[in-house]
């Protein structure tokens, strides 16, 4: 069965409140991916999260708030750090984990000693947190695949797992949000996202450290994530012609993302020519991926982004989808 798509209306956001309230699962748009929302409060209703996305039980999940003002009533300690970092990208991209309060359910938290909180800024996930409240909400996918950025995306994954999709159109930022954490004594950035390392570094006055083995477990951290089920495999620019000729004399057949390398005159197979700036690129990357993923290939050969800071983010997604341990998945 197919879940149920509906624009997202001031009724149907009604409607998807009323669902969260009964304990069931409501897919919304926020401005990075769609989120497969449930009550943040009912412990039953997070692990029926877990159960339709096939997730593994210690793997966290973010905590979606209206505003700032309602963070107090979800930790112990709130940062200073964490304060400025929410008061210059909230409403945005940016998930905080800090130190949970005592009633924060190991549902939310999988187990461990920090709750990851974010306040969006899409105008569906604000009206759908004001009329409800605090919704926790991972990615509304199977478990390390393709983040969806469209309605149609989480009802090709999750069919009727989900009671209602609330449909906006694509996401406008295309890749998950910045994570930094506050659980030590110094702040870690455990996710890079549309918020660079240098932004943050500017209201910290200083670079969060990077994230080790000591860091707590954090959503898209696992080494294969946000992957297609067809093999992908990166490839340097100048390698990428070559790269597709030794699969051609094995006889096998290739979907293509590009980016500044153009396409062979005798190339029949699927192509796409990614945007060329890192905004862009970042949010068609999981409408691409998904794209070529169809194309019944039996290798998706991607052109490796720049490696300058600006494409960190982008980096990350890539090298992740690229990474093939059938373990890491679901």
């Amino acid at each position: 069965m197919t879940a149920r798509i509906e624009a997202a209306t001031p009724a149907a956001i009604a409607a998807a409140a009323e669902a969260l309230r009964s304990g069931g699962l409501v897919a919304f748009p926020t401005e990075t991916v769609y989120g497969l929302g449930a009550d943040a409060g009912n412990p039953d209703a997070v692990r029926a999260i877990f159960a339709a996305k096939g997730r593994p039980a210690d793997h966290p999940v973010i905590v979606h708030l209206h505003d700032a003002s309602a963070v107090d009533a979800w930790v112990r300690t709130f940062p200073e750090g964490a304060r400025r970092l929410a008061d210059a990208f909230w409403p945005g991209p940016l998930t905080l984990i800090l130190p949970r309060a005592a009633h924060v359910s190991n549902a939310v938290t999988g187990g461990q000693d920090g709750v990851g909180l974010r306040v969006p800024s899409h105008p569906v996930a604000r009206a759908l947190l004001a009329t409800f409240g605090a919704i926790a909400a991972p990615s509304a996918n199977r478990f390390g695949r393709i983040s969806p950025t469209t309605a149609q995306h989480v009802a090709d994954d999750l069919g009727d797992a989900v009671a209602l999709i609330l449909d906006a159109g694509p996401c406008s930022v295309g890749i998950e949000s910045t994570i930094v954490a506050f659980v030590g004594a110094e702040p870690a950035l455990l996710r890079p996202g549309a918020i660079g390392v240098e932004a943050l570094t500017r209201v910290l006055g200083r670079a969060p450290r990077a994230a080790d083995t000591s860091a707590p477990r954090a959503s898209g951290s696992l080494a294969s994530h946000y992957a297609p089920m067809t093999r992908a495999t990166l490839a340097a620019p100048g390698a990428l012609h070559v790269e597709i000729l030794s699969r051609q004399e094995r006889d096998e057949s290739v979907a293509v993302l590009a980016r500044a390398v153009p396409r062979p005159v005798d190339f029949a197979g699927s192509w796409i020519a990614a945007p060329a700036t890192p905004e862009a690129y970042a949010h068609d990357l999981y409408a691409n991926l998904r794209t070529l993923d169809a194309a019944g290939a039996d290798e998706i050969l991607i052109e490796a982004p720049p490696s300058d800071p600006a494409w960190f983010a982008v980096q990350d997604r890539l090298v992740r989808a690229a990474h093939r341990n059938d373990d890491d998945r679901d």
